[in-house]
């Protein structure tokens, strides 16, 4: 168990926009940052951080909270893995007591799959550094490969013994389920077919030194493994299979170590090997990842486009991979993103010339040698095309549907007039061809799209469909939170209206002002119609603002929220940000001004306590009248008396309503 009072200082320590930028690009939007949500596929911003309620909202799946919120919904880590990473993040020291083996036995399946692998990172790591085979065959390679001792230690590069079933037989020792050592590929079991029973176990990595894949956040997913022999039946390299912690296409070699210079820098390079990403963060230059030698994937793009919209793709000079590249081009340009491509000298490659090269010549290199994919593009196939006219119409017509992938239409324009200068071809030419390929994308999707809607030409009787009832009482109930929670400790004057009778006798609305805090208003006045949430998550953060208040504790949204369960949060979450959704779209530029709910809070709560008041009333109205067929005769007159009373009140509160709106316009 974590104490409270680590707890508490991890929240007090915390900073939900330094975390959340570890994996977002964020942008300043007035007080907030905005950027692209993590969770969904999208274009435009719809992510808003709070530095001064330290919240998060997105907007487009609904998910919000705080640090810890973020954290458990981005990286699926339990509570305490996140207090966990924080206190690491910021060199808080936490104390907690050691798992016992039934403790690891009741972890669920993927926390043990996290924890297995966590386990042969750092066994791997040890038995590099630490044995004597280690040190003379892994660690020799990694010397050789100009690897300082400070670089393995960051990367936890390790060595796998060269037996049988070592890694496995240590792990099992120390408790391990070798259910989960199978599941995440680290050992490979054989079964007697008649039985069905484990007869054999053997270590997947056996012989190899050791690559983690970390994620984003830090945790251990899977490995890559290289062999050191010259057997030509084994593969040189050899990565972790598919599990449900790891999945190749959406890892990207290196993102934990680069995330925040890729932030920085607003770019990121992009290599395809392990060591080529390690040679050149030992050079200095530490905003690289890898695609781990597999195709780019849409999925790896987006990790990229979170932190980024600049892509630089590093290639050695080999002509077939060349050609095969550009194949990623169309894919990045897809999601928006600006890519450059820099190939290195014959017989070069990432970190060999890493390694030959200071950081300052390297950097100028990248510089001089990062062209636009559209130039790059060119002088690779005008290559190929020689002097042949119909090559070199396919390879127009090749450059111009990379530009048809670009979404935005100004890009697209100016890297047509790019390409006309190129391959010396008139605009007009060329912005025909990209007309008929975006028509035909265009009518292929519609394609796709009916095949997945309903029958074409299908008359549907909107009478007949059913509409999404909203639920007046829901949005009442949570419109008097916002406001305790938005203003609750603000004195305003609000006005009651009393029933009087004048000297003719007719009965008239007087206005009563009062000084009162809002909290005390909502209290005094729910008390004094006998009013509860009819939502019972309402009613108990109803009960915890208000005592907060009665204790004369202004609400800090950080702690407040920090001390709710995750429904709560979400709530008082979706709250604090809704009006924030507003800066997303800058509409006061566009000169549309949002009413701010400062400028009459009186009138707000006035209205929806009157509005509670009168729903309550109608509802209690009808539950009376459905009563009215199961009373005897005489119990028949009492029920309608009450009926009349309920209608006289339901009157009054329709005047009192109509003449508060009618005061505030």
């Amino acid at each position: 168990m974590i104490s409270k009072s680590t707890i508490d200082q991890v929240f007090e320590t915390a900073r939900v926009e330094e975390v959340i930028g570890d994996f977002v690009q964020l942008k300043k939007a007035g007080s907030n940052f905005k950027g692209l949500s993590p969770f969904t596929d999208e274009r435009s911003p719809s992510f808003m951080v709070s530095p001064v309620k330290q919240i998060w909202k997105d907007f487009s799946s609904g998910k919000g909270g705080n640090v810890v919120a973020f954290l458990m919904e981005h990286e699926h880590f339990t509570y305490p893995e996140a207090i966990k990473y924080l206190a690491n993040k910021y060199g808080i020291e936490i104390e907690e007591t050691e798992q016992s083996n039934e403790e690891k036995e009741q972890a669920n399946e993927r926390e043990s799959m996290y924890l297995v692998s966590e386990f042969a990172k750092d066994y791997f790591h040890n038995t590099l550094l630490k044995t004597e085979e280690g040190k003379a065959i892994g660690l020799s390679y990694f010397k050789e490969r100009g690897f300082t001792d400070e670089t393995i230690k960051k990367f936890q590069l390790g060595y796998s013994p060269d037996s049988w079933d070592a890694f496995t037989s240590e792990a099992i020792k120390k408790a391990y389920k070798l259910e989960f050592l199978e599941k995440t590929g680290l050992t490979i079991v054989k079964e007697d077919a008649s039985t069905g029973s484990a007869t054999k176990t053997f270590d997947r990595f056996k012989g190899r030194v050791m690559f983690p894949i970390l994620s984003m956040s830090g945790r251990t997913l899977g490995f890559g493994g290289r062999i050191l022999t010259n057997d030509k039946k084994a593969a040189k390299y050899l990565n972790s299979p598919e599990s449900d912690i790891y999945h190749k296409s959406k890892v990207l070699y290196g993102i934990f170590h680069a995330k925040q210079a890729i932030a920085k820098e607003d770019n990121c390079y992009l290599v395809e090997g392990y060591t080529d990403v390690i040679q050149f963060t030992q050079t200095g230059i530490h905003n690289v990842v890898s695609s781990s030698g597999t195709a780019l994937t849409e999925e790896q793009i987006r990790l990229v486009n979170r932190l980024t919209k600049n892509i630089t793709l590093l290639f050695d000079g080999d002509a077939a991979g060349l050609r095969a590249s550009l194949r990623g081009v169309d894919l990045i340009l897809e999601q928006g993103m600006n890519v450059k491509i820099c190939t290195f000298p014959e017989g070069e490659d990432p970190d060999s010339f890493a390694r030959k090269n200071s950081l300052e010549e390297l950097t100028l290199y990248l510089e001089e040698n990062a062209r636009d994919f559209i130039n790059f593009k060119a002088s690779i196939l005008v290559d190929e095309t020689k002097n042949d006219p119909v090559k070199k119409a396919d390879t127009i017509r090749d450059m111009v549907v990379s530009i048809s992938k670009i979404p935005d239409v100004i890009k697209r324009e100016i890297y047509v007039q790019e390409c006309s200068r190129i391959m010396d071809i008139s605009e007009e030419v060329l912005f025909n061809s990209l007309a008929q390929i975006l028509s035909k994308n265009k009518k292929e999707q519609a394609k796709t799209t009916s095949k997945n809607s309903e029958k074409p030409f299908e008359v549907v009787n909107q009478q007949t469909q059913p509409t999404e009832k909203v639920d007046v009482k829901f949005q009442l109930e949570m419109k008097i939170l916002e406001l305790l929670l938005l203003y609750g400790d603000a004195e305003e004057t609000f006005e009651d209206l009393i029933l009087q009778a004048n000297e003719a006798g007719e009965v008239t609305l007087v206005p009563e002002k009062k000084e009162l805090k809002v909290h005390q208003k909502v209290f005094l006045d729910l008390q004094q119609d006998e009013m509860e949430f009819t939502n019972p998550l309402f009613q108990e953060l109803f009960n915890a603002i208000i005592e907060n208040y009665q204790h004369e504790t202004p609400i800090q949204t950080d702690s407040f929220i920090a001390q709710l369960e995750f429904e709560k949060a979400k709530i008082i979450t979706d709250i604090f940000m809704e009006e924030e959704k507003y800066q997303l779209h800058d509409w006061e530029r566009r000169e549309i001004y949002v009413k701010n709910k400062k400028q009459s809070i009186s009138q707000l709560l006035n209205e929806t306590i009157l509005h509670l008041r009168k729903l309550l009333i109608a509802k209690q109205i009808n539950s009376l009248a459905e009563e009215i067929n199961q009373k005897e005769e005489e119990e028949k007159q009492d029920v309608l008396q009450t009926i009349f009373e309920y209608k006289k009140l339901e009157v009054m509160l329709s005047r009192k309503l109509e003449t508060v709106i009618r005061r505030f316009e």
